[in-house]
């Protein structure tokens, strides 16, 4: 089953394990959509998956570095040597935030709300993995 945006009770059980100024690094793997899949009535130009996550990332990328993040590590996933028959992703990022209030400020933003429709449309599967750095 796909997985692309965090339910409430997901946000609510992070927010509850993982204390306010604990620094995090946020394991993202993402499948694109081969055609980005906006809502019927939106007004953005038809795109590729890969297109429409490149829209999500010229906001997010100045908000992650507005809270005090920075992207550490950007890869194209080549194969999965470890994982369920069939499971691909196409790439990964590790995004470092100083601490999951900053987080979830970036999360609460308006404009980073707004541009969360991009990568709602060009994703066909994800995870986001809080990590903490030891």
């Amino acid at each position: 089953m796909p997985s692309i945006n965090p339910s409430p009770a997901q946000l609510a059980a992070f927010s509850a394990a993982v204390a306010d100024d604990t620094p995090l690094l946020m394991l993202n793997l993402l499948r694109f959509q081969a055609q980005a899949s906006y809502s019927s009535g939106s007004s953005h130009i038809p795109c590729s998956g890969r297109e429409a996550y490149a829209r999500y990332s010229q906001t997010a990328l100045r908000k992650v570095r507005g809270v005090g993040g920075e992207v550490q590590v950007m890869a194209a996933a080549q194969a999965a040597l470890i994982a369920p028959e069939g499971e691909q992703w196409d790439e990964l990022l590790l995004v470092r935030y100083p601490s999951k209030a900053a987080f979830l400020s970036m999360l609460a933003d308006p404009e980073y709300r707004a541009a969360t429709e991009h990568r709602t449309a060009a994703l066909a599967d994800s995870r986001l993995i809080a990590t903490t750095p030891r």
